[in-house]
C-alpha cells in the first residue's frame, strides 16, 4: 500500500497550541476571477446538486483529535484542472479529455510531540470529449506538503483509472487518501505551519491554459456513476 510518509527535521515554531475540535477543510477545484450573475447562480446550482449526490465527503473519514489547527488543504490552481487537446490545438471540437478537482475533505490528528496524521477525501469530476479514443482513461494526480515559506517537504503522485459509463460522457470519482504523515520538531510546532496541496500532473502548456482562467469542457451529460478508492 502506498504512503505518503514525510520524514522531516522541521524549525521549531513559537506557536501556542490551543485545543479544538477536529478541523475539516473544503476547498472547491480550480475557481478564479469574477462570475457573472447567471454564472454564479450556475455554480451554486451544481454545488447544492453535487452535496445533495455525494454528502459532505466526510462520513468514511475517522473522528480524529487534534492538539492544534490542522494544515490547509487546498489544490494548486494551475493544476487543479486537466484538459487534454488533440495536437495541442485549444478548440472545443479538439478536447480529448478533461479533469477537475471539485472539492477536498480532510482532517487530522496529533498530540504533543507526534507527527501530525492527515486523512483527505477528493471529488474529481472528469470529462470525455469528441477527440476520446476510448471509455477508459488513467489519469495521474499528486499531494505534496509544503511549510508556510511554501518549501516543498514531500510529494507522491497517484494514478486514477476512470472508467466513463456507456453512453456518458461525464463521470465522478472520490479517492481517499490515508496515511499522511507530518513529523514535527517538537509540540510548540502546530498543523498550521504547513499547507497540503493537489493537483493533476500537467503538461506546461495545461498549466499556462488554467493561470488564465481559460475553459472548455467536454460536450457532457450528466455525472451517474461514482468511482470510490483508498489510497494509504
Amino acid at each position: 500500500m502506498r504512503r505518503l510518509r514525510l520524514y522531516l527535521f522541521v524549525a521549531t515554531a513559537a506557536l501556542s497550541l490551543a485545543p479544538s475540535a477536529p478541523s475539516f477543510a473544503q476547498i472547491g477545484g480550480g475557481g478564479g476571477g469574477g462570475q457573472s450573475g447567471d454564472q454564479q447562480a450556475a455554480d451554486d446550482a451544481k454545488a447544492k446538486k453535487r452535496k445533495e449526490e455525494f454528502g459532505d465527503l466526510t462520513g468514511p473519514l475517522p473522528a480524529l483529535k487534534n492538539a492544534g489547527p490542522c494544515p490547509f488543504v487546498k489544490s494548486l490552481y494551475d493544476a487543479a484542472r486537466y484538459i487534454e487537446f488533440k495536437d495541442n490545438v485549444e478548440a472545443s471540437a479538439n478536447v480529448a479529455y478533461t479533469g477537475e478537482i471539485q472539492t477536498i475533505h480532510s482532517v487530522c490528528e496529533y498530540q504533543g510531540s507526534l507527527p501530525i496524521r492527515v486523512a483527505m477525501k477528493v471529488l474529481f469530476e472528469f470529462g470525455r470529449g469528441p477527440q476520446a479514443q476510448s471509455d477508459r482513461k488513467t489519469f495521474t494526480y499528486w499531494v505534496a506538503v509544503t511549510d508556510r515559506n511554501h518549501a516543498v517537504l514531500g510529494k507522491q503522485s497517484f494514478t486514477l483509472p476512470v472508467t466513463f459509463p456507456r453512453g456518458q460522457d461525464r463521470t465522478t470519482v472520490v479517492d481517499t487518501i490515508k496515511g499522511i504523515a507530518i513529523p514535527r520538531a517538537d509540540s510548540r510546532v502546530s498543523g498550521s505551519n504547513f499547507e497540503i496541496l493537489t493537483g493533476f500532473d500537467v503538461t506546461p502548456e495545461m498549466a499556462d491554459f488554467n493561470r488564465q482562467g481559460k475553459r472548455f469542457k467536454a460536450n457532457a451529460g450528466q455525472a451517474e456513476t461514482q468511482v470510490s478508492s483508498t489510497k494509504q
